[in-house]
């Protein structure tokens, strides 16, 4: 029982989980406007785009690399998209489905830059990240369908409204599908042969090559699946913000990586969970849409932020050391 308990305590998501709890009952205490119904589906609302990026950008993290283009991509596809939805009528379900592919291509261009040419992640996806962000602002505001109008459907894929009036009622969906994908994702993770060589990869990138695996095919891959998911991010993005901004989207891609790191992915790559980085983005989440309702200013959740972050790469650090310790023994 006593090394249950112990094991659990080394559990980084167990700490996560135990931090969200703190603050949400730090919170309730003290600010009432927090525990309205409102206040939580607005919380839900924006961190969708949040968790999708997290769980793309997990893999590439995983194995060691990164991925910088996610925040700018996530805006220029939801202009692009929905530039096409405005200007040329285009279907709201091509234009979502447009999304994910743009996202895909600029994964693919990622993996293809990392894994063949073998440039450091960092450099590479800094420059996709400079390429969407310009092509964004070639854009316009764009202005999605509202669900008062023909094509506004796609909001309700993450709230449901029934009823009219004061008397609506809205149920928060999306974050239902964010556990199931969630979910999904850590299945792929711990349990596929792709899971396995992406932890393989970001453990020893020259083992794993000797013992004959196709590291680019998987190194590439990973790539694919951050665009993949900056894709999704881009629809649900484009749901929750009212007019998508044209060359915005720099900078929103830190508060997906540090949720990731939060989470309990190492830092150094080889090990991560997909759960961990949905518990290290909600983190991530309540800092930055809880603050101001106890009194703070947005600054702050950045400054709070780099602590949280420099206490998970801490922990980290010293899971490692113990892990090496112990061998050595």
């Amino acid at each position: 029982m006593i090394k249950k308990k112990s094991k659990l305590l080394a559990d980084q998501r167990f700490i996560v989980l135990l931090v969200i709890l703190g603050l949400i009952i730090v919170y309730m205490i003290f600010s009432q406007e927090f525990r309205k119904y409102s206040s939580v589906l607005s919380m839900l609302d924006f961190s969708y785009y949040d968790v999708l990026m997290a769980v793309g950008v997990t893999f590439p993290l995983i194995t060691g690399g990164v991925d910088l283009s996610i925040g700018t991509g996530m805006v220029c596809y939801s202009l692009l998209a929905g530039t096409l939805v405005r200007n040329y009528n285009c279907p709201v379900i091509v234009a979502m489905l447009l999304c994910v592919i743009f996202g895909m291509c600029i994964g693919l261009l990622n993996g293809v830059l990392v894994s063949v040419m073998d440039l450091p992640p960092f450099l590479a996806t800094l420059c996709t990240c400079m390429i969407t962000r310009g092509i964004g602002s070639m854009m316009t505001a764009t202005p999605w369908p509202t669900l008062k109008q023909p094509g506004g459907w796609f909001h309700s894929i993450f709230k449901l409204t029934f009823g009219s009036g004061r008397s609506a009622t809205k149920l928060p969906i999306g974050f239902l599908w964010m556990i199931l994908i969630v979910l999904l994702m850590e299945f792929i993770l711990n349990h596929t042969k792709f899971g396995r060589y992406t932890i393989a990869i970001g453990s020893n990138k020259e083992a794993t090559l000797l013992s004959g695996i196709s590291v680019k095919k998987y190194h590439i891959a990973v790539y694919v699946v951050s665009g993949l998911f900056a894709g999704l991010a881009a629809i649900a993005y484009s749901a929750v913000v009212p007019t998508v901004q044209p060359g915005t989207g720099a900078g929103l891609e830190l508060d997906a990586i540090g949720g990731v790191f939060v989470g309990g992915v190492s830092a150094t790559g080889g090990y991560g969970s997909v759960i961990g980085t949905l518990l290290g983005v909600m983190v991530i989440v309540l800092l930055k849409t809880g603050l101001p309702y106890i009194g703070l200013q947005s600054n702050w959740q950045q400054i709070i932020t780099g602590f949280v972050l420099i206490g998970a790469v801490l922990i980290d650090i010293i899971k490692k050391r113990r892990a090496a310790s112990s061998r050595t023994s």
